[in-house]
């Protein structure tokens, strides 16, 4: 009976199951740029990296600003261009804004006329009452 409990009790810790170590890998760079000197770096990246640039198609892409900008499109750029579009959405709120501020003065205007005819009306009211009296 004693042998029977041996042979069913489990170690917790035990040296039951002990996996082989795997050897340590060598990375496998894809690049030979961690391996050039400096001075080559240098000839190779140039000193200033700035923003990536791609030619693509005899256009000149550079990625500014989170975005693809295209240097050369036809005569203007798309740098120029995204300025004139911003300069014709703000030409285009401030025309909103004097159409507003024109179609307030041609109320207030309305209004005014208005109250000048009710009060000439008035006038006129009174001048036929004062004669009346007389």
């Amino acid at each position: 009976m004693e042998d029977l409990k041996r042979s069913l009790k489990m170690p917790l810790f035990g040296n039951l199951f002990s996996p082989k170590k795997t050897l340590s890998r060598r990375s496998a760079s894809m690049s030979s740029l961690h391996t050039l000197d400096h001075s080559t770096k240098e000839l190779e990246l140039g000193l200033e990296y700035g923003p990536p640039e791609a030619n693509i198609g005899g256009q000149i892409w550079k990625f500014e600003g989170g975005q693809w900008i295209t240097e050369s499109v036809g005569n203007t750029s798309s740098r120029e261009m995204q300025r004139l579009k911003k300069k014709n959405l703000q030409l285009e709120e401030e025309n909103n804004l004097l159409k507003l501020k024109i179609e307030v003065l041609l109320d207030m205007l309305t209004e005014t006329t208005v109250e000048y005819h009710l009060m000439e009306k008035e006038v006129e009211d009174i001048k036929t009452q004062h004669r009346r009296k007389k």
